[in-house]
């Protein structure tokens, strides 16, 4: 065993008769909480120090002894570490999630002898060694950092086994030999805290500038390359202090601390900061450290409503365990990023995942769980294909068509007659409106991304100063450009600036790709944006094409070209039961529906 000296009693806060000195070094080796020879500075300078010459607000009145708010050397309870409080039975709510597999009960060990101050339940003057008590300047309570109450809910979980924990890929799969180990490797507050010293700040066992102390449990996948790790970003003043229980000043130094506090969590579930958890993000992401203000997009006409629900508030906010395949109506920030695994990246190429997306789970080609995504398109399949395609949760389209889905996956498979080529290459090599002017690498074999359409309408994509991604636009449904679906507009470069972005406007309106019936002058894509001599109105490019894809139905005419009528707009043709469209091949095709007042009918919709 160790031999102590009285100095290093001294250094520990103590003041003990001699006879009881070795009895409570002997109480304190077993409890192994650190003092004495292997203590740095001692309790003397630190807040525990609650006697009369303590540093802090919260100290005795007249009383000198140090060691005495805790420790006594006879009729201890319980022996070990010697203590001087009682411990009344009470009821804590410990911390839960659907992620941890350790069952959390009710505090034990040195935990519960922390908690005897750290609840606030006993005065902390009220000692078993001094009949009455120890009057004190003041009582731990909930204005107090240090004050957790008896609902720890909102703090990191104690007395409990790690081994209990694993296997877990995003913690380390051995105990960190560092710190003080009980049976089991039970984790308890003085796994992390050492009371008798606070060089580190918080009564750390370690320096935890970078999160080095959070790390040695948790390590978590894509935390080597996360920004959230290695960022120099600071605070630029406005708003909120991002880190307002801390001294550091750029998110890499705060690490896990830039989301997560823990103790009295804003919000109990995963910690978070704040009880809103786009509140988390929101303190950065608003124009105070990130680049970005991605903040400002939530608030404009068409978004990703991430303010709906609330995690451990309201039924259906994103849970890290939920199936990609099931996901319940949400969304959320985390449901698309991964803050221990997002970083910066420049632009992939399409359809793979952008490094903003790394690590987030989705759903595949194919209709398979697959974490984390490879691509782009994949991310946006859990919410936009199978969960939202249930018989008892129908979605409702944007625009209603003559074949509609709300599968956005099955509406990009390579069987369907037509689609725009987001999973892979499409499947007519004949367009003659490709490339436009603002995209000229861009060819009959090229991929694109979601985001090449759903897009902040501020984005630098499209010449704006704001963030990239579809967290909001102007222009619904989520458009980084003008698309105008209202029928009876007249055609302008503004109108369909999305479609025009990657189709030659110049190609469409000198009809290449859709040729006038030459006997008539009539048909074309140019009177049908621009509306003709019989006074019928201009109809939007969405009146006819179907940006997505198409399945084949095999009742409604072809599906190619993205053909699918907005069924507000078109109506069937005597005797028929849908809106037709026959492609002729050649640029070339015929209409059986009846639109803008008018009939076609075989003869006077074919286009040589």
């Amino acid at each position: 065993m160790t031999r102590f000296s009285h100095v290093d009693a001294v250094r520990c806060g103590r003041s003990l008769p001699a006879a009881s000195f070795r009895s409570a070094l002997i109480g304190l080796a077993l409890l192994a909480w650190p003092c004495g020879a292997h203590a740095q500075t001692g309790i003397m300078n630190t807040p525990h120090n609650l006697s009369v010459t303590g540093p802090g607000e919260i100290r005795a009145l007249s009383e000198t002894r140090v060691c005495v708010f805790c420790h006594t050397p006879h009729n201890a309870s319980p022996l070990t570490p010697l203590w001087n409080r009682d411990i009344k039975p009470t009821n804590y709510i410990p911390y839960s999630s659907t992620t941890m597999k350790a069952n959390i009960p009710q505090p034990t060990g040195p935990s519960r002898l922390c908690l005897s101050c750290h609840d606030g339940t006993v005065a902390l003057g009220s000692v078993k060694s001094v009949p009455g008590g120890i009057q004190m300047t003041r009582e731990l309570t909930s204005d107090r950092r240090a004050f957790l109450g008896t609902d720890i809910s909102d703090d990191h979980p104690v007395s409990f086994s790690y081994d209990a924990s694993l296997p877990n890929d995003e913690l380390n799969p051995e105990f960190p030999p560092e710190f003080i180990q009980y049976e089991n490797h039970f984790i308890h507050c003085n796994t992390c805290h050492d009371p008798h010293e606070n060089t580190h700040g918080k009564f750390l066992v370690m320096n935890n500038t970078y999160s080095a102390l959070c790390v040695k449990c948790h390590q978590m996948r894509g935390w080597s390359l996360a920004s959230h790790r290695s960022s120099t970003a600071t605070w630029n003043g406005s708003g909120n202090n991002p880190w307002p229980h801390t001294s550091w000043l750029t998110v890499a130094e705060n690490g896990c601390e830039n989301c997560h506090a823990p103790h009295s969590a804003g919000g109990p579930m995963r910690l978070l900061n704040y009880q809103n958890e786009e509140d988390t993000c929101f303190v950065c992401h608003g124009g105070t450290v990130a680049a970005k203000d991605v903040l400002a997009d939530f608030y404009k006409v068409s978004r990703h409503d991430v303010f709906a629900e609330t995690i451990g508030i309201t039924l259906n906010a994103h849970d890290p365990a939920e199936d990609p395949l099931t996901v319940t109506d949400h969304v959320e920030c985390a449901d698309c990023h991964n803050p221990h695994a997002t970083f910066s990246s420049s632009k992939p190429p399409p359809p793979r995942a952008y490094g903003s997306i790394s690590g987030v789970s989705g759903v595949t080609q194919f209709g398979a769980a697959i974490s984390p995504v490879d691509n782009e398109y994949e991310l946006c399949f859990k919410c936009h294909a199978d969960s939202n395609d249930q018989a008892d949760n129908p979605i409702q389209p944007f625009i209603p068509r003559v074949v509609n889905s709300s599968n956005t996956r099955l509406e990009f498979q390579a069987t369907n007659p037509s689609f725009h080529p987001v999973v892979t290459i499409g499947r007519n090599l004949d367009v003659p409106s490709i490339p436009s002017a603002d995209m000229p690498a861009l060819t009959v074999s090229s991929k694109l991304f979601c985001t090449e359409c759903h897009n902040s309408d501020d984005s630098p994509a499209v010449g704006g100063f704001g963030a990239s991604g579809p967290h909001g636009s102007v222009y619904a449904p989520l458009l980084r450009q003008r698309y105008d679906t209202a029928d009876g507009n007249l055609e302008s470069a503004s109108s369909y600036a999305l479609c025009y972005w990657c189709h030659s406007r110049t190609s469409i309106l000198n009809d290449e790709s859709f040729r006038k019936r030459i006997a008539t002058g009539n048909g074309g894509h140019s009177n049908h944006l621009n509306g003709h001599a019989a006074g019928i109105s201009g109809a939007p490019c969405s009146v006819c094409h179907d940006p997505h894809g198409v399945e084949d139905d095999g009742m409604s005419g072809s599906h190619t070209h993205l053909i699918n009528f907005d069924t507000n707009v078109v109506s069937p043709g005597s005797g028929q039961m849908s809106p037709i469209f026959i492609d002729k091949g050649g640029r070339s095709g015929s209409c059986i529906l009846f639109c803008h007042g008018f009939e076609h009918t075989d003869m006077n919709s074919t286009y040589p």
